[in-house]
């Protein structure tokens, strides 16, 4: 597939709808786009490569829009290989052809390519340098952990586009594209949602440049209302949550935790917090979790004790939150456990781990299941949370 982002530059990614997990963890029903460009002037610049499970396609899509013409340049602005795959072949069949990178990332080639030799074939830039093409130019800016540390952007002078390498990005094949917000949070929280201090870098530079065009390495090009993705990228990298509510995440053995956590579910509802969702860790897309516990403010965990810790479930998901750098909440928990409860002492210790993470008391103690004598409890619980 290939489109016309304007008369010079064109879009030459390719869908792939085949896929089950991106990166082999986050599950893509609608498929995932590998974006890819061409800038069409005196002096051709290709923008990235893509994934080898579409190299077909892509070298097609290349050929076409080149009509015969020979690239002088490619752009590697991310090396991670679901973009930079066909570098290999496309420096071997176009022998004048100069891979322009961060020094970062040339240093990281052979880590890839140890057959090739790019000696005398390599223009390492860094921030600020240009490119001219003839009529079109290519401003590069470096964007170390947004989400690798050899990313840079490139800015194109003349018509104002912003080539965003993964950020702007979302899950979701082109041709099944859908409203941007969900997954393109889903995506950011999940895969840089460690590096908001980064992210915050690049916006800044950002603003600094006139942009009409953002064309990043996955899901659609974005022409229009771009301060609502650079808002909500604002949001996101400054860990403030997006959204007034409550996630209620629970993981139960036998139904017992699970029947507890959606009445205190009902009791926040009663005690007026604006939106609340519950999710049941065992059997839900566990990325899908960790951007609702982002897109929140406020978080109640609920879990099993079990052999003497937490069930996993709630171990991998909190696990999850660490990693992705959580943050910035008030989180209340409520524990279930048959004899000598655990699963408390152990949220608890995980949470606390966490960067200005508030613990709500009290902790809740269900014992097996819940009883009305529970209730007083979990409607403390409720009220601290929310006050």
């Amino acid at each position: 597939m290939t489109m016309e982002i304007s008369s010079a530059i064109k879009y030459i990614g390719v869908d792939d709808l085949d896929i089950d997990l991106f990166e082999s963890q986050y599950v893509v029903p609608e498929g995932m786009a590998y974006n890819s460009y061409v800038i069409l002037d005196e002096k051709i610049a290709i923008m990235d490569t893509a994934d080898g499970r579409k190299a077909v396609e892509w070298w097609g899509n290349l050929e076409q829009v080149l009509g015969g013409r020979t690239p002088d340049y490619l752009v590697v602005q991310h090396l991670e290989p679901d973009h930079s795959a066909l570098i290999a072949e496309v420096m071997e069949k176009y022998p004048s052809v100069k891979l322009v990178a961060t020094a970062a990332a040339v240093k990281m080639l052979p880590q890839f390519f140890s057959h090739v030799d790019f000696n005398e074939r390599v223009i390492a830039v860094k921030e600020g340098d240009t490119l001219s093409l003839g009529s079109h130019t290519l401003q590069f800016f470096v964007a170390p952990m947004v989400h690798w540390p050899e990313v840079m952007v490139s800015y194109e002078q003349n018509e104002k586009v912003l080539f965003s390498a993964d950020a702007f990005g979302k899950f979701g094949a082109i041709c099944n594209d859908g409203p941007w917000d969900c997954e393109a949070r889903r995506y950011y929280i999940n895969i840089c949602g460690k590096y908001g201090a980064q992210v915050q870098a690049l916006l800044k530079k950002a603003a600094t440049l006139d942009i009409k065009t953002i064309c990043p390495l996955h899901g659609p090009v974005l022409t229009e209302n771009l301060g609502h993705y650079i808002g909500l990228y604002d949001t996101w990298s400054k860990y403030e949550p997006e959204t007034e509510g409550v996630l209620v995440a629970y993981a139960s053995i036998h139904g017992g935790t699970a029947v507890a956590a959606n009445r205190l579910a009902d009791i926040l509802r009663e005690k007026g917090a604006p939106k609340v969702v519950v999710t049941d860790l065992s059997r839900c897309d566990i990325a899908e979790a960790v951007e609702d516990a982002f897109r929140y403010s406020h978080m109640v965990v609920c879990a099993a004790s079990y052999d003497a810790d937490v069930f996993p479930p709630m171990h991998d998901f909190l696990h999850h939150l660490k990693i992705k750098a959580y943050q910035k909440r008030r989180v209340a928990i409520m524990e279930n456990g048959s004899w000598a409860p655990t699963a408390g002492r152990v949220m608890r210790a995980m949470l606390e781990t966490m960067k200005a993470v508030e613990i709500v008391e009290p902790v809740v103690t269900i014992r097996s299941r819940m009883k009305d004598s529970d209730i007083p409890a979990m409607e403390q619980l409720a009220e601290s949370l929310l006050a």
